[in-house]
């Protein structure tokens, strides 16, 4: 497995070849004092895979689909996520795990990284052999870990080979749109707001 930065160099290399509109909006990278100073707003320290990947792109200048399961936030919205969720969690008892579910609605130790618009995807930093995994944490319902990536770095690394090898991602595939761009989708899709899909492009 690559690190972090190695993912994104593939992923780039990939957009920049075949969809470079889409390439075009993945933003600037973050810088340490800034991280420290988000991190010191939040309250909480931020992993090192979420670092990394921050120094490489603080999240996008747009929304467009360019990972599979979620837009990758930029620091400004992962401090305002995170917060609030914190806010809204003691009005929910949103702290707590009610059966039969196996998992809390949020926990302190939840760090944003990409938005679905109805879930934040998190890295999750609670002690244990899942430390650091990749999932899923809706607005509505308790956070869902089962089918959670091990790491960030895995999870970007299963992009880059999607993308360069032909391939899936979870239940999603990559497409490119009529005017070039990349589009995640499930399998067997051929348009998109009633515009053509094609399968994407591989090495």
């Amino acid at each position: 497995m690559g690190t972090v930065t190695e993912a994104w160099a593939r992923i780039e290399g990939w957009l920049h070849q075949y969809t470079p509109g889409s390439g075009a909006l993945l933003a600037g990278p973050s810088t340490p004092d800034l991280i420290v100073t988000a991190e010191t707003q939040a309250g909480v320290a931020f992993p090192a895979e979420l670092v990394e990947s921050l120094l490489r792109h603080d999240g996008l200048t747009e929304w467009a689909n360019i990972l599979p399961e979620a837009t990758p936030l930029g620091l400004k919205d992962i401090v305002e996520q995170y917060e609030i969720r914190m806010d809204i969690g003691p009005d929910v008892d949103g702290f707590a795990v009610h059966s039969p579910n196996t998992e809390p609605w949020w926990h302190e130790l939840w760090i944003p990284f990409g938005d679905t618009g109805c879930a934040l995807q998190v890295i999750d930093l609670r002690p244990g052999p899942h430390h650091a995994q990749l999932g899923m944490a809706p607005t509505g319902n308790p956070a869902d870990f089962s089918n959670a990536w091990p790491s960030l770095s895995a999870y970007l690394t299963a992009v880059a080979d999607a993308l360069e090898q032909g391939g899936v991602v979870g239940e999603w595939h990559p497409y490119v749109t009529e005017d070039q761009t990349l589009w995640w989708d499930l399998a067997g899709m051929t348009e998109v707001n009633g515009e053509p899909l094609r399968p994407a492009p591989f090495q």
